[in-house]
C-alpha cells in the first residue's frame, strides 16, 4: 500500500501520526508526511484508518496502475 500526503491540504492536526506512527511523521513545520512511500506490511488497516480520519482529507492512497498519481478518496 502506497500513501501520499498532500502538503497543500495538511493543516498539521497530527491524527495520522497518532493512529499510525509507523507510517506518518510530522515535519519541522508541524505538517504530516509519509515516512516511506509504502506502508510496512501489517500496517495497512491503521494506514487506511488514518486516511479516513484525516479532517482535511490530505492523505491518499496511490493508484497501483499510476504510481505517481494518488487515487481520489471515496466520499461517504
Amino acid at each position: 500500500m502506497k500513501v501520499w500526503v498532500d502538503d497543500q491540504c495538511c493543516r498539521g492536526h497530527g491524527m495520522c501520526l497518532t493512529l499510525c506512527p509507523e507510517v506518518f511523521s510530522l515535519t519541522d513545520d508541524g505538517y504530516a508526511e509519509a515516512i516511506s512511500p509504502e506502508a510496512p506490511a501489517g500496517f495497512e488497516a491503521a494506514t487506511r484508518e488514518a486516511i479516513e480520519c484525516c479532517p482535511e482529507q490530505a492523505i491518499r492512497e496511490r493508484c497501483l496502475d499510476q504510481p505517481g498519481r494518488p487515487s481520489t478518496p471515496a466520499l461517504p
